[in-house]
């Protein structure tokens, strides 16, 4: 990636936990990233569509004491002009797709060592039956890999929902056999999961965790956390890293599955015969 100002500007904003109100004051910021040095908090606010007080929080929570030293900084390490002609900068777009490439190099990296992925397979394997939690931003994690895993293994439950419910339906999970549960879990991180981690783990559980961070509120009630990092690039997260690390995990608990093959076959051939897929 180039080293204009929006690039320069974008890397004060990674790995930073902004709200969906400040992620929208960042992205303005770098649309604007030559002019923004020299905007007011006033002007940055109507800029963004935002309140003016937002605009404050926003500069805190970047670790500054206040939009004027986020400005000071800003004259530092952004300049004024513009990039010069023909040089090849990344768009916020593409920045975002950037990133999300970077956090798929750092998990190969993390792969490099497969035990942890192996240790999770053999553990989601043996669980009859096998709870997969997610809630909100996770739910569709945790929803894709519950799909694809049903296919191959006996018994998956699916957990989606929270609410009262939530506690009774491990409750049920591990009186049916279940001696594991997975997780996935995404900021920002809903203080019911959380809860239900704890839970799980006190009823005899083996907590499996996919995670945006080791250091994650769900790591300290976790067994064996793995972590694939989100994309903060834009208005929402994106979680391409913890996507992929689901298809991992179910890779290995496939190679954990003696009749796991022959499941897939199975359903392939009642699919076909039921004309299930337009070929």
């Amino acid at each position: 990636m180039s080293d204009g100002p929006a690039a320069r500007l974008q890397q004060l904003f990674e790995g930073r936990r902004l709200t969906p109100t400040q992620r929208r004051i960042a992205h303005s910021m770098v649309r604007r990233a030559a002019d923004v040095p020299f905007l007011s908090s006033v002007e940055l606010a109507e800029l963004a569509g935002v309140s003016q007080p937002s605009v404050t929080r926003f500069a805190v929570a970047l670790g500054f004491d206040g939009y004027p030293a986020l400005r000071r900084h800003l004259r530092e390490v952004v300049p004024a002009s513009s990039p010069k002609e023909g040089e090849d900068e990344y768009n916020e777009y593409q920045q975002a797709v950037q990133a999300e490439i970077e956090n798929l190099r750092h998990l190969a990296g993390l792969l490099a060592d497969p035990s942890p992925v192996e240790e999770a397979g053999r553990l989601l394997a043996g669980s009859r039956p096998l709870p997969v939690l997610g809630l909100r931003a996770a739910s569709s994690q945790a929803r894709g890999f519950a799909y694809f895993a049903a296919k191959v293994h006996p018994d998956v439950r699916l957990l989606d929902e929270g609410g009262s419910m939530l506690v009774d339906r491990i409750d049920a999970a591990r009186r049916a056999g279940a001696s594991a549960l997975l997780c996935f879990a995404l900021p920002r991180h809903p203080r019911e999961v959380v809860d239900a981690l704890a839970y799980a783990r006190s009823v005899g559980l083996t907590v499996v965790t996919v995670a945006d961070s080791a250091f994650a509120p769900v790591a300290r009630h976790s067994d064996l956390l793995i972590p694939a990092a989100v994309g903060t690039g834009l208005a929402f997260d994106t979680a391409c890293a913890p996507m992929l690390l689901g298809r991992v995990l179910l890779e290995a608990m496939c190679d954990s599955l003696p009749d796991a093959q022959a499941r897939l076959e199975s359903f392939d051939a009642g699919a076909a015969g039921r004309g299930l897929f337009v070929e």
